[in-house]
């Protein structure tokens, strides 16, 4: 059995071709002291866990940050465990987004692909906070009304500028009338 810290070249290992000039350390685990040959980059060893305990998932991951972040379009995404009713819901990495979990929590059920979660945006009107997910911020909708509700907004918007236009328009236009027949 080797020492820690012997090293050796990959060939001695059996590993043949370009691969066979790297060096090689006996080197164990620094979570579960599992030792093993761990190939050596820039003097250190690559790797300073064993398979087992680098791959672990959630909380008894070594990198595990809490299991929420931010994505840079601004929703919050939240890590679900597979024992969780509404782990269903996830995507390939575990995450669902937050205004979703917190939409099915409510309902008691797990949400279908076609349904949306709007964002109201009750507290701050006029700023697309999608950070803020609490239940009364929240509305459950399809695509359809949602686009419909979204797009309603814009069109509201272009009439009153478009009547507004007009408005002023024909205001100048009789001013002009009135100052031609004046003279």
């Amino acid at each position: 059995m080797p020492k820690l810290g012997e090293i050796i070249r990959a060939r001695e290992f059996g590993i043949t071709g370009g691969e066979g000039s790297r060096q090689l350390i006996w080197h164990a685990c620094e979570i579960c002291g599992k030792e093993r040959w761990v190939v050596i980059l820039r003097g250190k060893p690559r790797n300073n866990k064993c398979r087992n305990c680098d791959h672990r998932i959630g909380a008894t991951n070594s990198n595990w940050k809490g299991g929420r972040y931010k994505t840079p379009q601004g929703y919050i995404l939240v890590w679900l465990h597979p024992d969780d009713f509404f782990y269903t819901m996830v995507d390939f990495r575990g995450y669902v987004m937050e205004h979703r979990l917190v939409m099915a929590q409510k309902l008691g059920r797990c949400l279908q692909p076609w349904e949306l979660v709007h964002h109201k945006g009750i507290r701050y009107p006029g700023i697309d906070n999608r950070s803020d997910n609490l239940e009364d911020n929240l509305e459950l909708t399809i695509k359809g009304s949602h686009s419909r509700e979204h797009s309603k907004g814009y069109r509201d918007g272009y009439k009153k500028g478009l009547t507004d236009g007009r408005l002023k328009q024909i205001k100048e236009l009789r001013q002009k009338i009135a100052l031609l027949e004046s003279s």
